[in-house]
């Protein structure tokens, strides 16, 4: 799936656009009332991978990387939230790439542009 355009308010997933099969998409995250929340959230750290390998598990961890999954949150994270679905997304921020939070930059281009 490209060009995924994920909208969040109060934690929970409003709108949902994608380039290519955003029916699909839009029918996973309506398959139960936990699908259209986060069960995780993180930025790939590790700057010695590089490139995408398809094993999801070194994947989500390239550094400058973007990684969630919606649905179900896993106990040994301290998450809560419950669904049928864990649907992992990775997005790779390192051209181009920016994560805001309340309208204020806090990523972009693969790094931190504020301290925490």
């Amino acid at each position: 799936m490209n060009g995924v355009q994920l909208e969040f308010k109060d934690g929970k997933c409003i709108k949902a656009t994608a380039d290519k099969n955003e029916s699909y998409l839009v029918k996973i995250l309506d398959s139960d009332a936990g699908a259209r929340y986060l069960g995780e959230f993180a930025i790939g750290t590790n700057e010695g991978i590089t490139r995408f390998t398809g094993q999801i598990l070194f994947d989500e961890k390239i550094g400058g990387s973007f990684h969630m999954a919606l649905g179900k949150s896993y106990a040994e994270t301290l998450g809560t939230n419950d669904s049928a679905i864990h649907w992992d997304m990775i997005c790779d921020l390192r051209r181009g790439g920016k994560i805001t939070i309340d309208d204020q930059l806090v990523y972009q281009d693969g790094k931190f542009v504020i301290n925490f």
